[in-house]
């Protein structure tokens, strides 16, 4: 799995002029699905995503997670993620996985998330042309790739 994540100060997301996912202070995760994730990709990602220190504290250290600020998450799938741009001008997008795959996992990444974050998470529309609004809080933008923890 491999994720966008950026802290906002707000984030929303539209599907045909309607507004379908919305959050203040938090979280967007943009969210990239291969067929070689797992179940275990799935529980370490949202355990790094609902801990990961990037709010500021009263010093105005990033020390504090979305948990601790009270902030909330939203999730918005995104295959383009996985876009490989070795050859050509024209991306591929062979590693993403088909609907089939995906929508489950990221299903239950809602599902898990809600679970550790304890409250729920806005989300956008699986398979669907979103229209995502933010206005980034730093900027913040961290990419995390579950195949690739070290990075």
């Amino acid at each position: 799995m491999r994720v966008v994540v950026q802290r906002v100060a707000e984030a929303s997301v539209q599907v045909d002029g309607e507004l379908i996912g919305q959050i203040g202070h938090g979280l967007l995760v943009l969210v990239g699905i291969e067929d070689a994730d797992t179940a275990e990709d799935l529980q370490w990602l949202c355990g790094k995503l609902v801990n990961l220190r990037i709010f500021n504290d009263a010093q105005q250290v990033p020390n504090l997670s979305v948990k601790e600020v009270d902030g909330d998450i939203l999730l918005v799938s995104q295959f383009t993620l996985h876009a490989a741009t070795k050859k050509g001008n024209r991306p591929s997008y062979i590693r993403a996985s088909k609907p089939d795959k995906a929508q489950p996992m990221y299903e239950q990444m809602i599902a898990q998330l809600q679970l550790e974050l304890g409250k729920p998470v806005a989300t956008g529309r699986f398979g669907a042309d979103m229209k995502v609004r933010l206005l980034n809080d730093g900027p913040v933008t961290i990419i995390i790739d579950t195949k690739n923890k070290d990075f």
